[in-house]
């Protein structure tokens, strides 16, 4: 739970601010909106998530597995891009904010020569982005030596930040008590303001959206699941109904308190709580000492949550793109992954100028969008499994959050914008790292079955001839067609032929374990085998061949009648294509050795 807390709970550092900022009085109604959203809507998402992907893959693995091929792919790599924002901003946001309690601590600010006030600009200007960029390149360091220790020290971190926050917030909540007219002015605003006590509800309907950036953490939730010991779903349910239930409270009280007790002035850019709301109620009630150990509190845990988000940004890109293809082999290393990392997030910094408050609505957008699409993946999953009632539910679930992802994607575009940025890059990196990588083998493994031994076994000084087919065309008079042709073209003796076959399920593919099946069809000796490209398992399946049987094999194949480009983008497509000469390049570039190489023949 604190793994998780590092991302969840440390919304606290910012988001009471924010949400004043983004609905001012009405933020504690509106809050209270967020809270059941939470506890019925995501929440009940997630648990089902659980259940589903108990490994820990989420939200997007189980869309993959619901639409496969390739419409299954471009909705991972669209929704990888919303992720990338969602950590990229966790990563700039957290910095930025820890930037803002250094910068706005008074001792510091007395070392600055600036008041509180002007070290909110001081936290915005060249000054405050050099310090934000010089937490991002930490950040960077900690990673291009290791992170194993450093993430040990969450637990510790989430459970001190969390009780000095019930601390400022039970003090807040004391002073609240013994002056009963604050809360009842700010009542009788918001009743002048609106009127109506259900208009007051209602408006606080329509702005919650505002306030999306207390629905963060519950991938991360599912995302620890391998963690868990003993009954992983369980565990991982009682973990996010106690972090939504412990955040649920704060954020409720933690909104309460800062709208009522802080000027509504000091929440503007150049105001003492702008982005740390709880920070200004500390030194207001606390004392300074108390007050600047929770601004060194909740730097730290900002930091870990921008150190959480940098891996889960690298186990995305390991656990998604290589698995697809789409990654160049670099990414594979962890260390030049962190460098093109920390570069993007100082770009992202730059753009947004250092401030929290700018890039609190491409948070929210990432956040929505990832919370929608798990709610769409269980409404989906509910429905082909027969559970109307549950498919129904989770369809009013996905509604919500579509209304809040759209309200606040239209309110605050920025989000959008960012996230178009990543999918863009995401699918030209993955498009052209696939072309690069299209004569690799693309085969984890290759495994014969006895029938197909049996096939194969013979001297090693006799050559293994094999005439690759089409499997979708098995007559017999196909099978005699394609072997005349072989011995006309070629002067094959026809005596010990094997056909090779190689069907294609999913092009999308970009490798898997080769299984080859032994057959006779129509009298003829057969090799059956199914795999994501025809060449690269025509490649993968000769070598396998080479190896098991000591005998060379040569490919026997004829010319495609077909414009080039096209072929070419067939066989991107459809793993089809130019078979021959795809099939002398990927073994050319799996077998450097000239004499051990598979002949490949094309007439």
């Amino acid at each position: 739970m604190c793994l998780t807390g590092v991302d969840y709970f440390s919304t606290l550092g910012y988001q009471p601010a924010l949400a004043a900022v983004a609905a001012g009085a009405i933020a504690p109604v509106a809050t209270i909106v967020l809270v059941l959203v939470t506890l019925c809507g995501a929440l009940p998402v997630y648990r089902r998530v659980a259940r589903e992907s108990p490994n820990g893959t989420g939200s997007l693995a189980m869309l993959a597995a619901l639409f496969p091929h390739w419409r299954g792919k471009l909705i991972v790599l669209v929704l990888l891009g919303f992720v990338a924002t969602d950590f990229m901003i966790t990563m700039t946001l957290s910095a930025a904010d820890a930037t803002a309690h250094l910068v706005e601590n008074p001792a510091v600010a007395r070392m600055l020569g600036t008041s509180e006030s002007g070290a909110t600009r001081v936290g915005e200007g060249p000054l405050g982005i050099v310090i934000t960029i010089g937490f991002l390149t930490a950040l960077a360091l900690v990673f291009l030596r290791g992170f194993a220790e450093a993430i040990r020290l969450a637990s510790v971190l989430v459970a001190l930040f969390l009780a000095l926050n019930a601390v400022v917030i039970a003090v807040s909540l004391g002073q609240l008590a013994a002056q009963p007219p604050v809360v009842t002015d700010w009542w009788s605003t918001l009743t002048t303001q609106h009127g109506d006590p259900w208009l007051v509800v209602a408006i606080a309907l329509l702005v919650f959206p505002k306030l999306a950036l207390g629905l963060s953490g519950f991938e991360t939730g599912v995302a620890v699941m391998p963690q868990i010991r003993g009954d992983r779903i369980a565990g991982a349910r009682k973990l996010l109904a106690t972090s939504a239930a412990i955040m649920s409270v704060f954020l409720v009280t933690s909104s309460l308190v800062t709208v009522t007790l802080i000027p509504a002035s000091a929440f503007g850019p150049d105001g003492e709580a702008h982005g740390r709301a709880l920070a200004y109620l500390a030194h207001q009630y606390l004392g300074e000492g108390f007050g600047s150990v929770y601004d060194a509190t909740t730097i730290a845990i900002l930091w870990f949550a921008g150190a959480s988000a940098l891996a889960g940004l690298i186990n995305v890109v390991g656990r998604y793109l290589p698995h697809y293809g789409m990654a160049p082999a670099w990414t594979r290393a962890t260390r030049p992954l962190v460098l093109v990392l920390l570069g993007v997030a100082i770009l992202v910094t730059l753009a947004f100028g250092g401030s929290v408050e700018a890039q609190g609505g491409a948070y929210a957008t990432g956040v929505l969008v990832l919370i929608c699409s798990a709610a769409l993946a269980v409404t989906v999953s509910a429905h082909r499994a027969g559970h109307r009632t549950a498919a129904r539910v989770y369809g009013g679930i996905t509604a919500v959050f579509a209304y809040t992802a759209g309200a606040n994607i239209i309110e605050r575009p920025d989000g959008i914008k960012v996230a178009a940025c990543f999918i863009a890059g995401i699918l030209v990196v993955s498009a052209v790292s696939r072309i690069a990588r299209s004569t690799e083998l693309r085969a984890t493994a290759v495994h014969l079955d006895d029938a197909a031994r049996g096939l194969v076994a013979g001297p090693a000084d006799q050559p293994l001839l094999l005439i690759a087919h089409d499997p979708r065309d098995c007559t017999a008079e196909r099978y005699r067609a394609k072997l005349s042709h072989a011995e006309a073209a070629h002067g094959l003796c026809g005596a010990g032929a094997i056909f090779l076959e190689v069907s294609v399920p999913d092009s999308s593919e970009f490798e898997q374990e080769l299984m080859v099946h032994g057959t006779h069809r129509h009298g003829y000796p057969v090799l059956e085998v199914s795999g994501p490209t025809v060449p690269n398992a025509l490649a993968a399946v000769a070598l396998s061949l080479r190896d098991a049987s000591g005998r060379k094999p040569h490919l026997f194949f004829r010319w495609t009648e077909g414009n080039p480009v096209l072929e070419g983008l067939r066989f991107f497509l459809l793993g089809e294509g130019e078979i021959a000469a795809v099939t002398r390049e990927v073994l050319r570039a799996a077998e450097h050795d000239p004499t051990r190489r598979p002949w490949v023949h094309a007439a």
